[in-house]
């Protein structure tokens, strides 16, 4: 690690923290050089690999962009779509892989949205899944009633409700 003031190739960490939920870790370095301190925050580097071809870094507000679009006019808060953002980069951080594909970050966003909101859910999904015809949206929304139905057939203990 360059020293920012001197220029020094190398320099001494004097405190290590994690910073960002755990998704970082900020040190504080001291140079032997010039003696003058500085902090620094390092991060594993995930890339996403486009359809194209090209390589970018990750991005969260890439990630909220398209889930606010699918959102628009639905009863969702900034600081729902913020948690959703961070549970997808969690979740594609968790593979374990330095680059992921477009298309896989898009199914990660799935899961969240659908618990967030259904509606902004089948709109997400559209795309995501390829929905071609009214019968595409047909099964995905028999899908969702079909959940539906099985959890409010089960009371909160996890016990079937009695049905008079």
């Amino acid at each position: 690690m360059h020293c920012p003031f001197c220029r020094h190739t190398d320099s001494r960490v004097i405190d290590s923290r994690t910073a960002d939920d755990g998704s970082s870790i900020r040190r504080r370095r001291q140079c032997p050089e010039c003696n003058r301190r500085f902090t620094t925050l390092e991060s594993a580097s995930l890339s996403v690999a486009k359809r194209s071809g090209a390589s970018e870094p990750f991005s969260r507000a890439k990630v909220l962009v398209g889930v606010r679009k699918a959102c628009q006019g639905r009863p969702v808060t900034e600081d729902d779509l913020a948690l959703l953002a961070q549970r997808v980069e969690e979740s594609v951080r968790a593979q374990g892989s330095a680059e992921i594909d477009a298309h896989e970050i898009g199914m990660a966003i799935l899961g969240p949205l659908r618990e967030l909101d259904e509606v902004a859910y089948l709109r997400f999904a559209s795309v995501y899944q390829g929905f071609e015809s009214l019968e595409d949206f047909e099964a995905a929304i028999g899908v969702l009633r079909t959940e539906r139905d099985a959890r409010e057939s089960t009371d909160s203990a996890g016990t079937p409700a009695l049905t008079p």
